[in-house]
Order: structure tokens, then sequence, then C-alpha cells
């Protein structure tokens, strides 16, 4: 049994029963976009690897896509990222009113085929790079609303290029992943110890006119 969001259908097994973890399926199809771009480096955004990415994220089998639509995509993917990296909320906010006029329709509510109410955004045949554009410029606007730009943005990481959207609110974030905070964290640690100690090592072994303690009996 198929489900629908935003004019698209996906498998049941990915289904989320509430609104919020429907709306973080558009917000988690814009970070994880942006961050396939990141991690292809100069490799493009083709059809094979875009159809595979649509498939990762629920949509069903055969995925009609040729190198035309692919291109539109990856037009689509930069002006998610140029989201990512806005200036301020005013920046942001344009980018994405710019996204969402991609609907091409208003949006409405739909239980056809006798599925739960949903939300629809495009037509049904739209293009997935209309449909990208206003299903993730949807999820990220939604955010924007709440929190202005405190939820999304790059990570802040030293040598991390990857991006990131949602989290609890009233809560500014600065990481893609608690593993890039913690590496953070203790570089800005390790960074802090060696101004105190003018660049020298804190082991007593190697500070000058000090011996190695004898290990042996």
């Amino acid at each position: 049994m198929l489900h629908y969001l935003f004019g698209r259908a996906y498998p049941a097994r990915m289904d989320p029963s509430a609104q919020d973890q429907q709306a973080d399926r558009t917000v988690r199809l814009a970070v994880d976009l942006v961050n396939l771009r990141i991690r292809l480096e100069d490799a493009p955004l083709d059809a094979a690897v875009l159809r595979r990415f649509l498939a990762d994220h629920g949509e069903e089998p055969p995925i009609r896509l040729d190198e035309a639509g692919a291109a539109a995509i990856a037009a689509v993917e930069a002006e998610l990222r140029a989201v990512f990296d806005a200036p301020g909320v005013d920046a942001a906010a344009g980018m994405l009113n710019r996204l969402l006029e991609r609907a091409g329709n208003r949006p409405r509510l739909s239980d056809h085929d006798g599925t739960p109410w949903h939300l629809h955004v495009t037509d049904e045949d739209a293009s997935w790079a209309d449909w990208l554009a206003a299903t993730t410029g949807l999820g990220l606007a939604r955010l924007l609303a709440e929190d202005g730009t405190a939820r999304l943005g790059r990570c802040a990481a030293p040598g991390c290029r990857r991006v990131f959207a949602g989290g609890p609110r009233n809560h500014r974030r600065r990481y893609c992943s608690p593993a890039c905070g913690n590496a953070a964290r203790v570089a800005a640690f390790r960074a802090r110890r060696r101004g105190r100690t003018g660049g020298r090592g804190t082991d007593p072994v190697s500070r000058p006119g000090r011996q190695a303690r004898a290990t042996g009996p």
C-alpha cells in the first residue's frame, strides 16, 4: 500500500503518523540533498545518483528521471545550499519564497484513494525538480517561521561542510551531529590548554630539566 505526502508516493514502511514527522521528512530531503552534493565533491548529480537518492527517501520505483531532470534537481540543490549559507533571516526567507513559487498550485488537503488527509503543494504531473523545490522549501520555511535561522545552517566544526536543519525549538544549533559537536569542543579545549602552556605539552616528562620516572623494578 502506498501513502502520499506532498503529491508523491512513498511506501507504508515510511508512513509517518504525526504531522510533525511528515514535516520532518521534507526537511530531511533538503538536508540530505545538499549533503549528497557535498559528499560527491566534483562528481555530478546525475540521473542514476538522483534516482537512488529518491528511492532511498521513500519514492517508489521505477523512478523516471532523465539527465535533463537531473540537471533541474541540481539547480534546486544549489538554491537550497544558498538557504543554508544565507547571511540572515531576511535573505533566507526570500530564497525560500522563490522555492515555494515552484509549487504551481495552491496547497490543498486530499484524501484520495482512501489515504488519510494529507497536504499537496504540487500538481500530480509536476516535475521532480518542482516537487523537490516546493516540498523542501515548505519544510525549511516552517523552521524559519518558528526560530529564524537558529536551527538551520552549516556545521561549525572544523573540517566539516555538512548542513543541518531541525532540532529542539528555541535552541540555537551549530553542529550537524553530536560527533561534530564533541569534536569541536575537544579541539577548543586543547587550543585553550595550548594557550595557557605557551604551546608546550603538559606532560611533566616533556619539560626541560625533568627526567622520566623509571618504570622498571
